[in-house]
């Protein structure tokens, strides 16, 4: 038996073929308007990149200037520095500021050594209480978290300088004073705070699923940090040893006042002693160059260690 045919009714047929070119043009205008369009576009993108150049360039040059200056100072004697221009290579040059700083007698080397024990000691204090620190407040939502937030966060209002008198005799009775160990403990109090600050905020952003998931595995808090917060820290704990190395490898403040002997003193102190050994009652300028050269070097170092992490940090508290 065969099917009967369904009869359409062929107004509709119709109208429905002469609709559906309009239909077409509705729905291709809709899609181009709901695409994206730039903000700027031709000569104005093009005046936007020539304005980024020029700002980049402008600032390049004011960062490398300083540096010109120290490499070019330190290439001179002192009778060469003071007759010659300061800002162009003329009027010779000479390594014996270089030798001078070198040399065994200025004990540069063991203020060195003073100095990279000192950084490494703040960073890995600093480092460690601001994450354990981070951990505990992120984690635990009380009011006693909460109020040692709010105290450590105190601490950004009241400088340094506020504090050394009541830092000094607690140095003192603790029998930490004209020690590195002191000196370390010291300047990682003054740098907790900013540390603990960034430190927080990161751990912050890694998601709560993340936490309750380890949670239903059965891990507990010392697995949670060692196998969740840590890995994901990085990025920020790079952030703060570099700002932790920076702080106490340029200190001079601290140093100056819990350091008395030589066989304490870092090369902050060893910079101003051997200029002002080497110049009376005046500042060798071309020997405290070579000496801030020389100090620069290992702060190169750590920032090309570190960079990734510090761009990946950087760029976690922007996204953020």
């Amino acid at each position: 038996m065969s099917t009967p045919r369904v009869l359409r009714a062929p107004g509709r047929t119709a109208d429905r073929r002469l609709a559906a070119p309009k239909l077409a043009a509705h729905r291709r205008a809709t899609s181009r308007s709901s695409r994206p369009r730039l903000a700027s576009t031709g000569s104005t993108n093009r005046l936007a990149r020539s304005g980024a150049f020029f700002l980049g360039t402008l600032w390049l040059v004011v960062v490398l200037l300083p540096v010109y200056y120290m490499v070019l100072a330190s290439l001179r004697s002192q009778s060469q520095y003071l007759t010659a221009d300061q800002w162009l290579p003329t009027g010779g040059t000479s390594l014996s500021s270089w030798s001078t700083v070198l040399s065994s007698s200025s004990g540069i080397w063991g203020d060195f050594l003073h100095s990279a024990i000192y950084a490494v000691g703040t960073v890995i204090v600093v480092g460690a209480l601001s994450l354990v620190a981070a951990f505990r407040i992120a984690r635990r939502a009380s009011r006693f978290s909460a109020v040692s937030f709010r105290l450590i966060l105190f601490g950004l209002a009241v400088p340094v300088q506020a504090i050394v008198i009541p830092m000094y005799v607690m140095t003192v009775k603790m029998h930490l004073y004209d020690t590195l160990y002191g000196l370390v403990l010291v300047t990682a109090a003054s740098l907790v705070a900013v540390a603990v600050l960034l430190t927080v905020n990161y751990v912050r952003m890694i998601p709560r699923e993340l936490f309750d998931a380890m949670a239903v595995d059965g891990a507990g808090e010392r697995k949670v940090f060692s196998s969740l917060v840590w890995p994901m820290a990085r990025p920020v704990m790079g952030v703060v040893s570099i700002f932790a190395g920076l702080g106490a490898w340029n200190n001079f403040l601290l140093p100056l006042i819990f350091t008395q002997s030589n066989s304490d003193a870092v090369l902050t102190l060893g910079l101003y002693r051997i200029s002002s050994s080497n110049a009376g009652f005046g500042v060798n300028v071309p020997v405290v160059m070579a000496g801030v050269v020389l100090s620069v070097l290992p702060l190169l170092l750590l920032y090309i260690a570190l960079r990734r992490q510090f761009v990946k940090g950087i760029g976690g508290f922007a996204l953020r």
